[in-house]
């Protein structure tokens, strides 16, 4: 560890801040983001560890539905933009699959949340809107499906960090739920911060999701950020048959169907934690689900709510939000992001109009990953990278959580593939323990270098891959050993925990399913330098 002059100049900058801060006291024996970059380090796969990446049946109870009638189930909360406001989401109503289905009336039940600060009387009341979704596919033989009645309720005029009471559901109909709770995010400033933010990425609903869950859960999180990949029901039959490897299993299909209740059994075995924890969602390609009339992400984007209105955005597949001083940003990996595209458009103006006086901590999230080392996916998202890269090191992002790749990987602060002090920390979390398994081959492993033209993703489209053009893997298209700029790789499952301890400091710890909760299996302190990396919101690149 170097504890040279340039930490002696920062701990120095940081007791003239934070007089209460005894930065000694909180680095301990972890390294920091100044010390990078550090040598790159790959922990070999746990050959032991084999996981359990199988489904949970529908025979599970953790996945059966326990309510009758039109009672409320899979009951979930997530931000609004602000800590004064939180959705409340659930369904009412049993889904219909089969080849001749006929769609509930969301009219029938109204959509109600009382709440307040007490847990008797609840003060305060508020209704929002419902709807039902279908997936339908034009060809003989497959199965429909129509959902429940979800129901969205948006909160207001909460305090912030305060807890919360609330039933959810239609008191004419004498269907309530029972009383749940959740607390609101601190209020923006550069000296408030939520406690422990979970993230997690690619879960799926197998033994091992349950064993990331649970490590989480020990956790005690105050919000979790998912970062794509959210059931896998497209791994499905409409039929219920489920391969790890769809085109391998089920290359003749018409279409790439979809069994729809594997999202009903996510959300009733979610619930227990998501009823009280906050969780936001991000757009992953597992969520497309194509079916009749080319409609696409129809089940994601009806079951959750996003604070897409309140934050400016047109879409539910970028928005952004703050908790206490951290603002987040959302993209989307699978909707057009050009500069002359609204995604592009929109996330010019959402920076431009970040104050990091109030939110010091900017951190973006997406799907794919442009910054990997695995062989799967790698450079699959490039176009997305070349049009964007620049405008997050302008407005100096801090951190990137992305998934897409079933495995962990930390970069040290990198730009332009070029180790860079003022880059972004580049996390991928794809670990979460779905059934495709763990990725395993590095692209720089021998013989294991992609095809380039076979790299772009289908749902992205566009070739912006080529040869690199300087450092030590100039004129190649992947390099020959581990990149400078990937600091930490492992093939585990598991979950992330972040810790924003002051408007400079953030401790990271990623967690491996295979440990003890309380084991660490990667941890670093992500150091903000303002003064050395101010914001660029005047240059054009």
């Amino acid at each position: 560890m170097k504890m040279g002059l340039r930490f002696g100049k920062v701990a120095a900058y940081a007791v003239l801040i934070f007089a209460t801060l005894n930065l000694f006291q909180i680095r301990g024996e972890i390294p920091t983001t100044l010390d990078e970059p550090f040598d790159p380090v790959t922990v070999p796969l746990d050959k032991s560890f084999r996981g359990n990446a199988i489904d949970l049946p529908d025979s599970d109870p953790r996945v059966k539905r326990t309510v009758l009638g039109f009672h409320p189930e899979q009951i979930s909360v997530s931000l609004s933009s602000t800590f004064d406001s939180v959705w409340i989401s659930w369904i009412t109503g049993e889904f219909q699959i089969g080849e001749n289905v006929k769609p509930l009336n969301p009219k029938t039940v109204a959509s109600v949340v009382h709440y307040g600060k007490l847990r008797f009387p609840m003060t305060h009341k508020a209704n929002g809107e419902s709807l039902v979704y279908s997936q339908l596919y034009p060809f003989e033989g497959l199965q429909n499906y129509t959902s429940g009645i979800i129901h969205h309720v948006r909160l207001m005029g909460l305090e912030p960090s305060t807890l919360y009471y609330y039933r959810c559901g239609d008191p004419s109909v004498q269907a309530m739920s029972d009383i749940y709770y959740f607390k609101t995010m601190p209020i923006s400033s550069p000296k408030s911060y939520p406690g422990r933010i979970a993230v997690i990425g690619d879960l799926g609903l197998t033994y091992n999701s349950s064993s990331t869950i649970e490590h989480l859960k020990r956790n005690k999180p105050d919000l979790i950020l998912l970062v794509g990949d959210v059931c896998y029901a497209n791994l499905y039959l409409t039929n219920g048959t489920g391969s790890d490897c769809y085109s391998c299993s089920f290359s003749d299909t018409p279409i790439h169907e979809t069994f729809q209740p594997r999202w009903d059994y996510w959300g009733r075995f979610m619930q227990p934690l998501i009823s009280k924890v906050p969780i936001m969602m991000v757009q992953g390609n597992h969520e497309l689900e194509e079916q009749a009339e080319n409609k696409t992400f129809v089940s994601y984007s009806s079951r959750f709510a996003f604070p897409s209105k309140e934050s400016g955005s047109s879409s539910k597949f970028y928005y952004s939000f703050n908790a206490g001083g951290i603002h987040f940003i959302v993209l989307g990996g699978y909707v057009a992001y050009n500069r002359s595209d609204d995604q592009y458009k929109w996330l010019e103006k959402d920076l431009a109009n970040v104050d990091r006086e109030v939110t010091p901590w900017l951190v973006a999230t997406w799907h794919p990953p442009w910054y990997t080392t695995y062989k799967a996916h790698y450079r699959e998202s490039e176009c997305m990278k070349v049009a964007m890269e620049d405008l997050l090191y302008q407005y100096r992002v801090d951190i990137v959580f992305n998934g897409h790749v079933h495995a962990y990987e930390r970069s040290n602060r990198v730009y332009n593939y070029s180790v860079d002090p003022c880059g972004p920390v580049y996390i991928a979390i794809g670990d979460g323990g779905n059934r495709e398994k763990m990725a395993i081959s590095h692209a720089d492993d021998p013989d294991s270098c992609p095809e380039p033209s076979t790299t772009p993703d289908a749902i992205m489209g566009g070739f912006c891959a080529f040869n690199f053009t300087a450092g030590r893997a100039s004129g190649k298209f992947c390099w020959d050993q581990q990149p400078d700029y990937s600091a930490y790789r492992e093939s585990s499952f598991g979950h992330g925990i972040l810790e924003v301890k002051n408007e400079t400091h953030a401790l990271w710890t990623w967690h491996r399913n295979q440990d003890m909760y309380n084991r660490i299996g990667d941890q670093i302190y992500v150091v903000r330098q303002p003064e050395r990396c101010p914001v660029q919101s005047e240059v054009s690149f």
